[in-house]
Parts: structure tokens; C-alpha cells; sequence
């Protein structure tokens, strides 16, 4: 086996602090996985692994299973005797988590400790800025930092206008334009690699992360395919993919994500314009829909501020306040919204009995 630099792939001081209170294993970092067989990368080269039995006893959550990007303690550092037994997660430094299609356990997490987010975005026809505001706050949350990479320049004549339309959105966040018809098209994003980095490509079917990435790997690696004509993504990646880069750290591939369900996200930062607007609000608890003296609104009224981009607000912000509640729950979160401007539930609750008291007159 190769010897890996296990610092270019990412090994802080941090991780060698943490994996000390674990004796007689070997830290590892997830590079691949497939239903529950996992690619560990080891200091010997990488290795085909699974979990042990406490630690599948132990789980409780989908998401503390092993993810792409972790770092591993695990038993051995080769294959020679079987495949290794991965024991412990070592605490991530940031996460990409999605809630997928289905019921509220149906949570994914994407990639792990990830330093730089490469939101993909072709300028063709995937070109959407309220997904891509769904994407940034996300992003935000994760803890690492969103950049967002705009494919395939050469299939759009209204570049220019599309940029504009962006800086709109995203306040804060560098923005790269890239082609696959030119050898420069991805020299942009080298700036973000560099020994000890982790960068993950994060987008929907067939905007070209996989194109990106053989380009930064010099070699083919990953299969590639276009958009199709009905503007559906060929799934070309079909599970998260890490590879190393000599010297330049890590990159993560991933599958292509149309739907990207909200569990938790930074409307602060994703939303820093509406942000500071509100903090010229007359009222600090203000909505921003009915209340007199609203400085977001009328950012609206004056057009400053999209009324599509408010309206994209209110509904990731919804979405983050009752992801994850049962019903009693979210009512009772509805209740408290409606009656905000009377006191919250305590006065709710005086309201509808003062109403079951007139009914019974």
C-alpha cells in the first residue's frame, strides 16, 4: 500500500486530540460508503470497512451513522486480515444535512468536515435563485463556507443579467463563472484547494460538478452527462465520492439534489440584507407582513427588496421553525404566530376562553 499524507487529507491536531481517549485504534477518513460497506482512508492506503455491532446498537439517529467526509476510529490500517471494524466518529467540525423526500427521520448527511461548499449552478437551465438560496443557507449552517460555481457560460447569452440577479441574493459570497468548453473554465477554483482542505461540490443532476472535478483531478475519473432536454439531470454520481488531490487536500463529489429539504439553516447570513433591514423595524419581534413602521416592507414598496425574495424568506423560515415537530407542536407554534402581537399562548389561551364562555350565553 501507498503511504497517505494524512495531514493533506485533512488530519488536524484537533482530530489527534480527540481520537486519545481511543487505544489500540487508527484514526481513518471516510471516503466512500455503499448500503453498509464503507472505503476508509489509513495512513497504509484505504481499506474496505463496517461498523461494529455496539456501535450499530448504539445509534439512534440516522445521522450518526459513518458519513463521507468523517474521520474514523478504526481497528487496522489494511485489508490483509479482513475488512476493518469502525468503532467511533471523531466530533465533526461542520456538516451538510438535508431533509430527504418522506417523514422527518429521513435525514442525510451529505458530507462532513468540510471547509469550503461549491454550490454548483448551470446557467443554462437549472438557473433557479430560490433553490439556490435554499442552498446557501444550508451552506451557512453547515459550517463551512458556500461559493457558488455557475456552469456552463457558454449555453448562456444573458450572463451578465444572471449575475446581477445573484449578487441580489447572495450578500458575502464569492461567485466563479466557469465553462467545460475551455481549459481556463476551472482554473478559478484552485483557489480554494490547497493541502489540509476539504471541498465539497454540492448541486443538482447535471449542472457538471463531475466535469469540475475530472478537470481539478487532471484524469476522468467520474462519469459525466449533461442536462437533458426536459431539464432533468442525468444522476451520473449515484453516491458521495472522496478523493484526494496530491498536496491540494480533499474534494467531495456528490449526488445530484433537485429537492433539498430544510432540517436546520442560517437565514441570518443567507438572508443578511432582510437581516439588517429588520433591525430598522419599529418592533423587534416584527413579521414584516402587517405591522406599521416596517423597514422591510418597505424595502418592497420602494423596491429595493424583491417581493420573491421576502416571500422565499418567510417560507425557509417556516419550514426551519416546524421541521421535525409533531402536530400538537406545530399548532401550537401557529397559535403562538397568530396571537404574537397579544402575548403569545397565555393570551391565545384567554382569547378562546372568553370565546367558549360568549358560546355558551
Amino acid at each position: 500500500m501507498n503511504k497517505i499524507n494524512m495531514e493533506n487529507i485533512g488530519l488536524t491536531e484537533k482530530f489527534v486530540q480527540d481520537s486519545k481517549i481511543y487505544k489500540d485504534l487508527y484514526i481513518g477518513r471516510v471516503s466512500s460508503q455503499y448500503k453498509n460497506v464503507f472505503k476508509v482512508i489509513t495512513k497504509n492506503g484505504e481499506i474496505v470497512a463496517e461498523i461494529s455491532g455496539k456501535f450499530h446498537y448504539n445509534v439512534k439517529e440516522h445521522s450518526e451513522y459513518p458519513s463521507v467526509g468523517d474521520f474514523v476510529m478504526i481497528d487496522r490500517t489494511d485489508n490483509l486480515q479482513g475488512n476493518g471494524i469502525i468503532h467511533h466518529i471523531l466530533p465533526r467540525k461542520s456538516a451538510f444535512i438535508r431533509k430527504t423526500a418522506g417523514s422527518k427521520e429521513d435525514i442525510q448527511v451529505v458530507a462532513t468536515n468540510i471547509d469550503t461548499v461549491l454550490i454548483c449552478m448551470s446557467l443554462n437551465n437549472d438557473f433557479n435563485l430560490r433553490r439556490l438560496e435554499r442552498y446557501l443557507a444550508i451552506a451557512w449552517d453547515s459550517g463551512a463556507t458556500p461559493v457558488i460555481v455557475l456552469t456552463k457560460s457558454d449555453l448562456c447569452k444573458e450572463v451578465d443579467i444572471r449575475l446581477n440577479e445573484i449578487y441580489s441574493i447572495a450578500i458575502g459570497v464569492d461567485v466563479l463563472v466557469t465553462t467545460s468548453t475551455s481549459d481556463e473554465g476551472y482554473q478559478s477554483l484552485k483557489k480554494y484547494l490547497s493541502s489540509g482542505k476539504t471541498v465539497a461540490f454540492i448541486g443538482s443532476s447535471g449542472v457538471g460538478k463531475s466535469t469540475l472535478i475530472n478537470c481539478l483531478l487532471g484524469e476522468s475519473i467520474l462519469g459525466t452527462n449533461g442536462i437533458r432536454n426536459d431539464d432533468k439531470g442525468r444522476h451520473t454520481t449515484t453516491r458521495r465520492e472522496l478523493m484526494v488531490l496530491p498536496n491540494l487536500g480533499v474534494v467531495i463529489d456528490t449526488p445530484g439534489m433537485r429537492e433539498l429539504g430544510i432540517i436546520s439553516a442560517d437565514l441570518t447570513k443567507s438572508f443578511s440584507d432582510i437581516d439588517k433591514l429588520a433591525s430598522e423595524c419599529r418592533f423587534n419581534d416584527c413579521t414584516h407582513k402587517n405591522e406599521p413602521n416596517c423597514a422591510v416592507q418597505e424595502a418592497v414598496k420602494n423596491g429595493t427588496l424583491s417581493a420573491e425574495r421576502l416571500e422565499s424568506y418567510w417560507k425557509l423560515q417556516k419550514e426551519t421553525r416546524y421541521e421535525g415537530l409533531n402536530s400538537k407542536m406545530i399548532e401550537k407554534e401557529k397559535v403562538n404566530e397568530m396571537f404574537s402581537g397579544m402575548g403569545g399562548m397565555k393570551n391565545a389561551r384567554k382569547f378562546i376562553k372568553e370565546q367558549n364562555r360568549k358560546k355558551r350565553r
